[in-house]
């Protein structure tokens, strides 16, 4: 005979719910409650018996897994729906993390959507509109387009959604349903200015490509940092400037057709991320010309080009969460400012490594305790 005790078993695998314990004593469940019976006897238990175990056993098993049904459909009280101007790119993709790291905390969500394109001015305004039509407690817009959004907003407010426009403004002012957190464009602008004027010596050629005529802006950047410079570096003269779009074909042909006829031209000045890419092509067609370009609203984060200089980019993260911020706010009756401005972060080869530019240009939407913890070794 063997004093080897065989492992329990669990009485909802035995038979007739019985289980047997390792020193030979017979546990019987009823309703959750162990019994025991001294060894060598065996209950018996009548069809009635074991059927009103197996109901009592089946009713506990309900009651504790009532509690984790409950918690699986469990939806948050509070929903905003984010819309940049697209997705997956290193200018937007903060300000997803700077919403979702905002709202989880506060017993919020966030639903994230955006057009595939820059440009498809119709898909996001079909991504308003559904939203609009749906049971969501805020908006967060980043417009494509500074006029054809006026009116998907306008409809999304008469229904009663609280909007935020972040970014660029649309020609509409704030009050009634409407706010706004906007990048700071004249610091933006200074920032440019006393970059380029210490680059030259307060003495040179540029030009600035890229003025996109549909984002409000960009065009007020533009307008800010060509007062600056005449004001703050008047020997610093702009040779040209040339509006532009997100279709980058476009913005090559203007970034070659820009060199061609300046040959005289030291530095561009780039407003967006499509110009820069453009003008960095045409320089490295002319390996002659030593031009620098200072970047606004870069997507991509290297300094592979030894013609880029710096760049200039939107503190979108910060934005995100100062915009969900505010729509929390305000669900709760606490009321907030009409119009926030943040200032952009300017991105040098000396401080591209630091931690405040790594936080604001981290692709990672994902808030630090939904990320996955990889570790070697025990």
């Amino acid at each position: 005979m063997s004093d080897r005790h065989e492992p329990p078993r669990s009485a909802l695998s035995s038979p007739n719910g019985l289980g047997t314990a390792a020193d030979g004593v017979v546990l019987l469940w009823w309703g959750g409650c162990e019994r025991a019976s001294p060894p060598g006897r065996r209950h018996t238990m009548s069809t009635r018996t074991k059927l009103r175990f197996d109901l009592q056993r089946t009713a506990w098993m309900l009651l504790m897994l009532l509690p984790l049904l409950g918690s699986c459909h469990r939806q948050p009280s509070v929903v905003i729906a984010v819309i940049p101007r697209t997705s997956g790119v290193l200018m937007w993709e903060p300000e997803h993390g700077g919403a979702l790291a905002t709202a989880l905390p506060q017993g919020a969500d966030i639903y994230w959507n955006a057009p595939t394109r820059e440009d498809d001015i119709q898909g996001q305004i079909a991504l308003v509109d559904r939203v609009a039509s749906r049971s969501y407690q805020g908006l967060v817009l980043s417009p494509d387009h500074a006029l054809a959004l006026i009116t998907p907003v306008r409809r999304a407010i008469a229904r009663g959604l609280p909007t935020v426009v972040l970014g660029s403004p649309l020609a509409m002012p704030a009050g009634n349903g409407l706010w706004y957190v906007l990048n700071d464009e004249q610091t933006g602008a200074r920032m440019a200015a006393q970059r380029l004027t210490a680059m030259l010596g307060g003495k040179g050629s540029i030009a600035v490509l890229g003025i996109n005529p549909d984002i409000t802006g960009i065009v007020e950047r533009a307008r800010l940092f060509e007062g600056d410079l005449a004001q703050s570096a008047p020997e610093i003269r702009v040779v040209v400037n040339r509006s532009g779009s997100f279709n980058l074909p476009h913005e090559q042909q203007v970034a070659e057709e820009t060199l061609r006829e300046h040959p005289e031209i030291d530095v561009i000045v780039t407003m967006t991320a499509t110009a820069m890419h453009s003008a960095l092509a045409a320089i490295a067609a002319s390996p002659e010309k030593h031009i620098r370009v200072i970047a606004f609203d870069p997507d991509s984060l290297t300094f592979d080009s030894p013609n880029l200089d710096s760049m200039i980019f939107e503190n979108t993260r910060r934005m995100g969460t100062e915009a969900v911020q505010l729509l929390l706010a305000e669900h709760r009756g606490i009321s907030q400012p009409a119009v926030t401005y943040v200032e952009p972060v300017l991105v040098t080869r000396e401080n591209i490594h630091t931690d405040e530019v790594t936080q604001l240009t981290s692709m990672d939407w994902r808030p630090a305790r939904m990320r996955w913890k990889w570790s070697v070794g025990p």
